[in-house]
Protein backbone atom coordinates (compact mmCIF):
# COMPACT_ATOMS: atom_id res chain seq x y z
CA UNK A 1 0.00 0.00 0.00
CA UNK A 2 2.67 2.34 0.76
CA UNK A 3 4.39 1.44 -2.46
CA UNK A 4 1.27 2.52 -4.01
CA UNK A 5 0.99 5.71 -2.41
CA UNK A 6 4.69 6.69 -3.15
CA UNK A 7 3.81 5.91 -7.01
CA UNK A 8 1.13 7.86 -6.87
CA UNK A 9 2.68 10.95 -5.48
CA UNK A 10 5.84 9.99 -8.24
CA UNK A 11 3.31 10.64 -10.91
CA UNK A 12 2.32 14.36 -9.34
CA UNK A 13 6.01 15.32 -8.84
CA UNK A 14 7.38 16.32 -12.07
CA UNK A 15 11.27 15.68 -10.98
CA UNK A 16 10.85 12.02 -10.30
CA UNK A 17 11.67 12.90 -6.75
CA UNK A 18 8.96 10.96 -4.40
CA UNK A 19 6.75 12.89 -2.35
CA UNK A 20 6.38 11.62 1.00
CA UNK A 21 3.26 9.85 1.72
CA UNK A 22 0.66 10.42 4.49
CA UNK A 23 2.39 7.83 6.48
CA UNK A 24 5.49 9.12 6.30
CA UNK A 25 4.46 12.19 7.01
CA UNK A 26 2.51 11.24 10.01
CA UNK A 27 6.33 9.51 11.50
CA UNK A 28 7.43 12.52 11.24
CA UNK A 29 5.01 14.54 12.54
CA UNK A 30 5.42 12.02 15.71
CA UNK A 31 8.98 12.99 16.19
CA UNK A 32 8.30 16.76 16.17
CA UNK A 33 8.77 17.77 12.52
CA UNK A 34 6.98 21.09 12.63
CA UNK A 35 7.72 21.02 8.56
CA UNK A 36 6.24 17.91 8.18
CA UNK A 37 2.87 18.97 9.73
CA UNK A 38 2.72 21.70 7.42
CA UNK A 39 2.54 19.26 4.44
CA UNK A 40 0.10 16.58 5.89
CA UNK A 41 -2.46 19.69 6.98
CA UNK A 42 -2.21 20.67 3.28
CA UNK A 43 -2.71 17.16 2.32
CA UNK A 44 -5.94 16.69 5.05
CA UNK A 45 -7.07 19.62 5.76
CA UNK A 46 -9.72 20.03 2.84
CA UNK A 47 -11.05 16.40 3.62
CA UNK A 48 -11.19 16.33 7.34
CA UNK A 49 -13.22 19.55 6.97
CA UNK A 50 -15.74 18.25 4.05
CA UNK A 51 -16.58 15.16 6.55
CA UNK A 52 -17.50 17.69 9.29
CA UNK A 53 -19.09 19.92 7.14
CA UNK A 54 -21.40 16.88 6.16
CA UNK A 55 -21.80 16.01 10.30
CA UNK A 56 -22.34 19.57 11.56
CA UNK A 57 -23.65 21.46 8.44
CA UNK A 58 -22.68 25.10 9.76
CA UNK A 59 -19.23 26.59 8.25
CA UNK A 60 -18.09 28.33 11.07
CA UNK A 61 -17.93 25.50 13.55
CA UNK A 62 -16.99 23.12 11.24
CA UNK A 63 -13.72 25.71 10.80
CA UNK A 64 -12.97 25.03 14.07
CA UNK A 65 -13.57 21.43 14.61
CA UNK A 66 -11.15 20.69 11.86
CA UNK A 67 -8.71 22.69 13.00
CA UNK A 68 -9.11 20.97 16.70
CA UNK A 69 -8.93 18.17 14.84
CA UNK A 70 -5.51 18.81 13.18
CA UNK A 71 -4.27 19.96 16.69
CA UNK A 72 -5.36 16.40 18.05
CA UNK A 73 -3.45 14.57 15.10
CA UNK A 74 -0.33 16.76 15.52
CA UNK A 75 -0.33 15.77 19.53
CA UNK A 76 -1.84 12.40 19.13
CA UNK A 77 0.57 11.22 15.82
CA UNK A 78 2.64 8.95 18.00
CA UNK A 79 -0.79 6.78 18.38
CA UNK A 80 -1.33 6.16 14.48
CA UNK A 81 -0.91 2.98 13.90
CA UNK A 82 0.10 1.85 10.42
CA UNK A 83 -1.40 -1.73 10.49
CA UNK A 84 -5.03 -0.21 11.31
CA UNK A 85 -5.88 1.54 8.49
CA UNK A 86 -4.42 4.60 6.28
CA UNK A 87 -3.43 8.08 7.82
CA UNK A 88 -6.73 9.55 6.09
CA UNK A 89 -8.82 7.03 7.54
CA UNK A 90 -7.77 7.34 10.76
CA UNK A 91 -7.73 11.50 10.27
CA UNK A 92 -11.32 10.94 9.04
CA UNK A 93 -12.23 9.26 11.67
CA UNK A 94 -11.07 11.32 14.56
CA UNK A 95 -12.75 14.14 12.50
CA UNK A 96 -15.92 12.52 12.44
CA UNK A 97 -16.11 11.61 16.21
CA UNK A 98 -15.12 15.17 16.76
CA UNK A 99 -17.88 16.28 14.86
CA UNK A 100 -20.58 14.04 16.29
CA UNK A 101 -19.18 15.00 19.73
CA UNK A 102 -20.16 18.79 18.92
CA UNK A 103 -23.16 17.78 17.88
CA UNK A 104 -23.94 15.69 20.78
CA UNK A 105 -22.62 18.60 23.42
CA UNK A 106 -25.24 21.11 21.53
CA UNK A 107 -27.93 18.84 21.65
CA UNK A 108 -27.44 18.25 25.30
CA UNK A 109 -27.05 22.09 25.92
CA UNK A 110 -30.30 22.46 24.15
CA UNK A 111 -32.29 20.12 26.09
CA UNK A 112 -30.94 21.55 29.75
CA UNK A 113 -32.09 24.43 28.63
CA UNK A 114 -35.47 23.17 27.69
CA UNK A 115 -36.01 21.43 30.46
CA UNK A 116 -34.94 24.55 32.65
CA UNK A 117 -37.98 26.41 30.88
CA UNK A 118 -40.48 23.92 31.06
CA UNK A 119 -39.19 24.06 35.13
CA UNK A 120 -40.27 27.45 35.16
CA UNK A 121 -42.75 27.21 33.09
CA UNK A 122 -44.47 24.76 35.81
CA UNK A 123 -44.41 27.07 38.07
CA UNK A 124 -45.24 30.30 37.83
CA UNK A 125 -45.09 32.76 40.14
CA UNK A 126 -48.61 33.34 41.50
CA UNK A 127 -49.46 36.44 41.43
CA UNK A 128 -53.16 36.28 43.44
CA UNK A 129 -51.23 34.80 46.31
CA UNK A 130 -48.66 36.79 46.78
CA UNK A 131 -51.09 39.85 46.96
CA UNK A 132 -53.33 37.55 49.33
CA UNK A 133 -50.16 36.85 51.35
CA UNK A 134 -49.45 40.75 51.35
CA UNK A 135 -52.88 41.65 52.55
CA UNK A 136 -53.33 39.24 55.24
CA UNK A 137 -49.46 40.92 56.62
CA UNK A 138 -50.99 44.27 56.59
CA UNK A 139 -53.83 43.48 58.32
CA UNK A 140 -52.13 41.05 60.90
CA UNK A 141 -49.91 44.57 61.35
CA UNK A 142 -53.31 46.41 62.02
CA UNK A 143 -54.08 44.11 64.58
CA UNK A 144 -50.89 44.40 66.38
CA UNK A 145 -50.64 48.25 66.43
CA UNK A 146 -54.04 48.45 67.66
CA UNK A 147 -52.95 46.28 70.74
CA UNK A 148 -50.08 48.98 71.88
CA UNK A 149 -51.06 51.89 73.97
CA UNK A 150 -51.85 55.46 71.69
CA UNK A 151 -48.53 56.91 73.24
CA UNK A 152 -46.79 54.02 71.68
CA UNK A 153 -49.02 53.87 68.30
CA UNK A 154 -48.47 57.72 67.65
CA UNK A 155 -44.71 57.32 68.40
CA UNK A 156 -44.17 53.99 66.25
CA UNK A 157 -46.39 55.54 63.25
CA UNK A 158 -44.91 58.54 63.11
CA UNK A 159 -41.17 57.14 62.97
CA UNK A 160 -41.71 54.17 60.52
CA UNK A 161 -44.21 54.85 58.22
CA UNK A 162 -44.21 58.63 58.03
CA UNK A 163 -40.07 58.38 57.96
CA UNK A 164 -39.45 60.83 60.80
CA UNK A 165 -36.85 60.66 63.43
CA UNK A 166 -36.74 60.53 66.84
CA UNK A 167 -36.40 64.13 67.55
CA UNK A 168 -38.89 64.77 65.35
CA UNK A 169 -41.74 62.76 66.87
CA UNK A 170 -40.57 63.80 70.16
CA UNK A 171 -40.95 67.79 68.43
CA UNK A 172 -44.58 66.55 66.99
CA UNK A 173 -45.77 65.08 70.26
CA UNK A 174 -44.56 67.57 72.39
CA UNK A 175 -42.44 65.03 74.57
CA UNK A 176 -38.90 64.69 75.21
CA UNK A 177 -36.48 62.59 73.20
CA UNK A 178 -35.41 59.64 75.86
CA UNK A 179 -39.39 59.19 76.61
CA UNK A 180 -39.94 58.75 72.89
CA UNK A 181 -37.10 56.51 72.60
CA UNK A 182 -38.45 54.51 75.35
CA UNK A 183 -42.24 54.19 73.87
CA UNK A 184 -40.45 52.89 70.86
CA UNK A 185 -38.82 50.28 71.83
CA UNK A 186 -41.33 49.31 73.95
CA UNK A 187 -43.63 49.80 71.28
CA UNK A 188 -41.56 47.48 68.62
CA UNK A 189 -41.26 44.51 71.54
CA UNK A 190 -44.91 44.45 71.47
CA UNK A 191 -45.41 44.24 68.18
CA UNK A 192 -42.52 41.90 67.54
CA UNK A 193 -44.09 39.41 70.30
CA UNK A 194 -47.46 39.86 68.46
CA UNK A 195 -46.98 39.01 64.98
CA UNK A 196 -44.65 36.32 66.36
CA UNK A 197 -40.81 37.30 64.76
CA UNK A 198 -38.49 35.84 66.30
Amino acid sequence: MRDRARAVSQLHDPGGVAAPTPEDLVQRVARGDEAAFGQLYEVLAGPIYGVVLRVLRDQAQSEEVAQEVLVELWRTATRYAPDKGSVLTWALTVAHRRAVDRVRSAQSSADREDRAGRLGAERPFDEVAEQVTARLEREQVRVCLKALTDLQREAVLLAYYRGYTYREVAELLGSPLGTIKTRLRDGLIRLRDCLGVA
